[in-house]
């Protein structure tokens, strides 16, 4: 299902539920990196699913989660063998530091602006180490999957429903509503979001001016190219060595 800013400690206690890691692409492709790396960034962590797996599977080194939302964070500190950091990285000072950064949940896409996609790049390249990488994924706009964020599609976890309501595609963006309801609540819950989705010519003209490579980059999970009907546009940058 779509993402949201899930700021609210009650939708995201149940983030987990919608989104089991068990069936996440992007958590099984991105675990055998991030299992590689002895230190390791994940930016937007959320609830901390994708770093608690990691050390279930045995990673001894550093692990790092960054998130904005307290909500999230409050699921993350389940675990207190890694740190957690509250914010985002126009609040942080990292350098050098870290092997392998990612952004999972299509987090890319909540940078709406072109300075904040240049902070985020411009900070990443700080935070890797020489010949660090960052991996990460936005939608691919050709897909048009918002026009599937409708009410008609409905997700269920336990007792609660959740749907999705998305706008036109507008300049890039899409806003939608998603709405979650359960016969043990009194009204239902909401939240908002915006989505910014960039083509593979501009989201890598970002990584470029920001001095980072492209090493990979695949239309979907299972590694095959990216094409116009790819869902995904799933890239590995890296930092150069020198």
């Amino acid at each position: 299902m779509p993402d949201h800013d899930y700021v609210d400690p009650f939708l995201a206690s149940l983030y987990d539920a919608f989104n089991p890691r068990e069936s996440s692409g992007d958590f099984a492709f991105y675990l055998p990196m991030i299992m590689a790396a002895e230190s390791v960034l994940d930016i937007g962590c959320g609830t901390g699913s994708l770093l608690h797996w990691a050390r279930e599977s045995g990673h001894t080194g550093r692990l790092v989660g960054l998130d904005p939302a307290e909500g999230m964070l409050i699921q993350a500190r389940r675990r207190t063998d890694v740190e957690w950091v509250l914010g985002d990285l126009s609040t942080t000072s990292w350098a050098a530091e870290f092997d392998f950064a990612v952004m999972t949940g299509h987090a890319f896409q909540v940078l709406l602006t072109d300075d904040e996609l240049r902070t985020t790049f411009s900070a990443i390249h700080r935070a890797l180490k020489p010949g660090g990488r960052f991996g990460f994924e936005t939608r691919n706009p050709a897909a048009r999957a918002w026009e599937r964020w409708t009410p008609s599609h409905v997700w269920e976890a336990g007792d609660v429903r959740s749907w999705n309501d998305a706008g036109p595609f507008e300049n890039g963006y899409v806003t939608f509503k998603a709405t979650y309801e359960s016969p043990s609540w009194d009204a239902p819950q909401y939240s908002e979001s915006t989505l910014r989705f960039l083509d593979v010519p501009s989201l890598n003209a970002f990584v470029e001016e920001a001095g980072l490579v492209v090493d990979e980059q695949y239309g979907y999970w299972d590694r095959s190219p990216v094409t116009d009907a790819s869902p995904e546009i799933v890239t590995i940058v890296r930092r150069p060595l020198t």
